[in-house]
C-alpha cells in the first residue's frame, strides 16, 4: 500500500496540504512522536548527503531538516559549526543545497523537508520572495531561521505562507508568556522549543527545567500547533523523557553529525547511522505505552 492510500484510509484526503502538517496528522492518529533528523548539505560532501537522507528515511526518520552552510551560525555549537566549515570548503552554496533538495524530492515525494538557515542567506540569494519561490520549486516544505526576529518577520511569514511553506519559530525555556503566545500564533508546521540555554550540541542529561518548559509551552499551544524539542538530544532515553513531558516531536542533529565525523571514511557509516536512528525511532513509539 502506498503513502497516498494509507493517508486516505486514515482519513487524510487533502494531499495538497503541506507535507509537515500531513505527517503530524498521521503521527497523531498513531499516537506517535515525530522523529526529525538533521543533516548539513554538503557534509561530508553533497553526494554523501543525498545518500544519507536515504539511510535516515529507511531507518524511520519522519521529517528531514537540511542545514544550508553559513559562515556565522550563531545558534549552533561546535559540531554543526565544524560541519558548516567543511561544507563551505567544499564550495557548497544555497543553489547546490536546493538542487540537493530537488533530487531528494524526486526520490521521496511524500517526505517533509525543512531548510534550516540564517536570514542573511535568504536575503542575499536574490531576495526573500525569490528564495522562497526557488525553495518551493525545489520541494522544500518550510524553513527554520533561528535569527529571524518574530517582531520583524511579517514579510517573511507573508511570502512563505502564500507559497504554502511553514515558518518554524524557536522558543526557549525562559520565553515570556506574551512573547510565547506571539511565537505560537506566527509559527506554522511546528514550534521549535530548545531544551537548554545556549547553542546546539549533545547533552549528557536534561534538568527538570526542560520538562517544565515543554509542559508550559504545550499548555499555551494546546492543539494549535505541534511542539517539537531540540538541542542536545542524543539517546533513546532523552526521547522518552521529552515525550513523557508532552513533546510532539524531537530533533536529532549533533548526534548524527558526530557519527558522520567519526565514520565518514568507513564502510560502516550507513550501518551505524541506521542503527542509531532506528533506536531513536523505537523510542518515539513510547508515546503509545
Amino acid at each position: 500500500m502506498n503513502t497516498d492510500e494509507k493517508e486516505k484510509r486514515m482519513g487524510i484526503t487533502d494531499l495538497s496540504a503541506n507535507r509537515i502538517d500531513t505527517k503530524f496528522r498521521i503521527l497523531s492518529k498513531k499516537n506517535a512522536c515525530a522523529l526529525i533528523c538533521y543533516l548539513v548539505a554538503g557534509y561530508p560532501n553533497i553526494r554523501m548527503s543525498e545518500e544519507l537522507v536515504d539511510v535516515l528515511v529507511k531507518a524511520g526518520a519522519d521529517i528531514i531538516e537540511i542545514g544550508i552552510p553559513f559562515s556565522d551560525p550563531i545558534a549552533d555549537g561546535p559540531t554543526i559549526q565544524r560541519a558548516y566549515n567543511d561544507a563551505l570548503k567544499n564550495k557548497v552554496n544555497p543553489t547546490k543545497c536546493l538542487a540537493l533538495v530537488a533530487r531528494i524530492r524526486k526520490k521521496h515525494p511524500d517526505l517533509p523537508i525543512i531548510l534550516m538557515t540564517y536570514s542573511n542567506i535568504v536575503i542575499t540569494e536574490g531576495g526573500l520572495k525569490r528564495f522562497v519561490q526557488k525553495s518551493k520549486e525545489s520541494g522544500v516544505d518550510g524553513f527554520i531561521l533561528p535569527d529571524m526576529n518574530i517582531d520583524e518577520a511579517h514579510l517573511y511569514i507573508k511570502e512563505a505562507s502564500e507559497a504554502g511553506l511553514a515558518t518554524v519559530f524557536l522558543a526557549s525555556p525562559n520565553t515570556k508568556k506574551i512573547r510565547l503566545k506571539s511565537i505560537i500564533s506566527k509559527s506554522s508546521g511546528f514550534l521549535y522549543l530548545i531544551t537548554v540555554f545556549g547553542v546546539t550540541g549533545v547533552q549528557k542529561s536534561f534538568q527538570n527545567l526542560t520538562a517544565q518548559s515543554i509542559k508550559r509551552v504545550k499548555h499555551f499551544s494546546g492543539s494549535k500547533i505541534p511542539v517539537v524539542v531540540g538541542f542536545g538530544i542524543s539517546k533513546p532515553e532523552h526521547v522518552r523523557y521529552m515525550i513523557g513531558a508532552g513533546a510532539d516531536g524531537v530533533i536529532i542533529a549533533s548526534a548524527i553529525l558526530d557519527i558522520i565525523k567519526s565514520n565518514s571514511k568507513s564502510p560502516a557509516l550507513d550501518r551505524k547511522i541506521k542503527s542509531f536512528v532506528e533506536s531513536m525511532k523505537i523510542a518515539c513509539q513510547s508515546k503509545n505505552s
